[in-house]
């Protein structure tokens, strides 16, 4: 996946009509509680080889195990085919953090670093947002070095 032009305003704006209120409510409050980092379109290929579009918030770039540099997002906030994600990108104490606050978040499937969910009101706004937090405040320490 990469960074594109691709005005993520637009693309929730060309969102269905029975997605788009929720996706355009945790936009802002994401946007909100991201001060300063960047809101952008990631685009492409996602693991597994799934054509996806994801707004990406807050810019990190470390090295993998492998070695290699590699540019991806804090929180990244996806409508997927029957679910909206939102994907933390955050470790503490070598727990991610969706994990951490899964029993929390509500009715909702919960990955290594994602949270899907078919409607905002089946998961606890406030417990996700608690999450987006702390995930900005981890990453913004993080030196370049550090796995995610």
């Amino acid at each position: 996946m990469q960074k594109t032009d691709t005005d993520p305003q637009q693309f929730l704006h060309a969102l269905p009509d029975d997605v788009r209120a929720d996706m355009s409510l945790l936009d802002q409050s994401i946007q909100a509680d991201m001060p300063g980092e960047p809101r952008v379109m990631w685009e492409g290929k996602f693991w597994g080889g799934s054509d996806q579009e994801i707004i990406g918030y807050g810019d990190h770039r470390y090295r993998n195990r492998s070695g290699n540099e590699v540019n991806w997002f804090y929180v990244g906030l996806a409508l997927q085919k029957n679910y909206i994600s939102v994907y933390i990108n955050a470790v503490e104490d070598n727990v991610y953090l969706t994990e951490k606050y899964k029993d929390r978040i509500g009715k909702a499937k919960v990955g290594k670093s994602s949270i899907s969910f078919k409607r905002l009101s089946d998961i606890d706004v406030d417990v996700l947002m608690e999450m987006v937090n702390r995930t900005r405040e981890i990453m913004s320490g993080q030196s370049s070095d550090d796995d995610t």
